[in-house]
């Protein structure tokens, strides 16, 4: 009461002193995109497009342009077992420092890994391909648990789906400029090796654009929705020992944890890949399958983009019908490349690939419908993510979790890899691991809601003083829950 009195006498003063009180500025138009979600998803995926689209850009040209693919699959097993832990410490460490603070170091150690390949590819040193591994494992765990946080959690629920397009799409940009320059570089390599060094120039230069990118960002507190709202800061009142438990908290919630067969086991096939492309196909014919894998992995960002913000179906009937999709052509498609692995692991003398070879169109199809399910397989865990949670605190901690047991399967495959187990081994481990996905994600995909649940408002904190607090996920019982907050 008091201080309400202090501002009337304060505003009288001033109208005695022949001056008017401050009235709050209109905002600009500039000042509305700039701080919109869209403009920040956007130059989240142009990020995304400079860091882990560069690094998709090499490493699917298969050993990232090496002519073998062990030591890159190496470094590659050191970069996600950093991740493993990384992942969920700057996830944490986001919800009490900030998202942008922590995207600004995601865009600091992709460009000495990219650097690494060069002088490995130019004068043959292997020590700094494992340096530039820990570098990008930093990196790359700072850079997942921001970007993620910030394309779901910035905008509506009504626009997850488009806004994950966009941000993953915009990465694919990233495959498909790198894949051509690489294409045009080696385009008269119809023979095995590796590609030029001369690409890495190239797309080292466009990594390093990542940094002053990142600076552009706006903080959750300054987004400004279409409606007039603004964001809210949600790094106030943390502290790390509060979000470590919030973590998990998280983790042991049965819409979490069922996740993590299907984060661990589903990409196993992406070391496989690289694997067959060096093994069997010319260099220009892997930097065109570099080229290709952008163009459907951005179809299946743009396609799933637009069909999960559709109207037509209730989200828990979509969440049924993709999976259910999913199941059947992937298992096809394994079939299908055990097919392949067996006709050209046994052919004597080696076989070479090339797009003027009969039979090419075969064995370079499957290897383009795993791109395009493995692509979709991003988006529709994100979107499941964020069928599930609202607040971006909550968004955050999730995508970390997401991301460090993402990478315990990319670790784990990217080792045996590097163990120069045979291609038809590596094939069915994970024709096998994706087998074992399939009991735990039908189970997460039948509790979708309808509505994401803000566990913020609903619980205050989702750990208090070390207990779980149990929310339920019936979409009656949350409303309630909310009405009750409201009175």
């Amino acid at each position: 009461m008091a201080s309400t009195e202090q501002k009337v006498v304060a505003d009288d003063s001033l109208e005695v002193a022949g001056q008017q009180p401050e009235q709050t500025k209109p905002l600009s138009r500039f000042t509305r995109w700039y701080r919109s979600p869209l403009f920040n998803v956007i130059i989240v995926g142009l990020i995304s497009f400079t860091q882990p689209g560069i690094w998709n850009a090499l490493n699917n040209t298969g050993a990232g342009g090496q002519q073998e693919p062990y030591l890159v699959n190496g470094a590659n097993s050191l970069t996600f077992g950093i991740m493993v832990f990384g992942c969920t410490i700057f996830g944490i460490v986001a919800n009490k420092v900030g998202v942008k603070k922590v995207l600004i170091i995601g865009t600091l150690g992709y460009a000495p890994y990219s650097a690494s390949l060069y002088v490995n590819n130019r004068y043959g040193t292997e020590w700094f391909v494992l340096f530039g591994g820990v570098t990008c494992g930093i990196a790359a765990s700072a850079l997942w648990a921001s970007e993620g946080a910030i394309a779901l959690g910035y905008g509506n629920v009504k626009d997850r789906g488009k806004f994950t397009g966009i941000w993953l799409g915009l990465r694919e940009l990233g495959q498909l400029i790198g894949a051509s320059i690489q294409l045009s570089l080696n385009v008269d390599s119809n023979k095995r090796g590796k590609v030029g060094y001369s690409t890495y120039l190239v797309l080292i230069a466009l990594q390093c654009m990542g940094l002053p990118l990142a600076f552009l960002i706006s903080p959750p507190e300054k987004i400004i929705h279409s409606d007039g709202s603004k964001g809210r800061d949600p790094t106030k009142n943390k502290t790390i020992r509060e979000e470590i438990g919030k973590t998990w908290a998280l983790l042991k919630r049965k819409q979490m944890f069922l996740l993590i067969p299907m984060l661990v086991g589903f990409q196993w096939n992406s070391t496989y890949i690289g694997i067959y492309m060096t093994k069997y196909f010319s260099v220009r014919s892997r930097t065109l399958g570099a080229l290709i894998s952008g163009i459907v992995a951005t179809f299946a960002n743009i396609f799933w983009g637009w069909f999960y913000d559709l109207k037509v179906f209730s989200r828990p009937t979509l969440a049924k019908i993709c999976w259910a999709t999913f199941v059947v052509l992937m298992l096809g498609t394994f079939g299908w490349q055990v097919a392949n692995e067996k006709l050209y692991g046994s052919t004597n003398p080696r076989i070479t690939l090339d797009w003027d070879e009969p039979g090419f169109g075969r064995a370079f199809g499957s290897m383009v419908l795993l791109r395009f399910l493995n692509e979709s397989h991003y988006m529709f865990v994100y979107w499941i993510v964020g069928a599930f949670f609202d607040d971006i605190e909550t968004l955050t901690l999730a995508v970390s979790i997401v991301r460090t047991f993402e990478s315990v399967g990319s670790c784990i495959s990217f080792g045996i890899g590097a163990a120069a187990v045979k291609p038809m081994i590596n094939l069915i481990i994970s024709f096998v691991m994706f087998g074992l996905t399939i009991p735990a994600t039908t189970g997460v995909v039948m509790l979708v809601p309808e509505r994401p649940v803000d566990l913020r408002k609903i619980e205050g904190d989702v750990v208090s003083e070390g207990e779980t607090a149990s929310v339920e996920t019936d979409e009656a019982a949350v409303e309630a829950k909310q009405g009750q907050a409201k009175n």
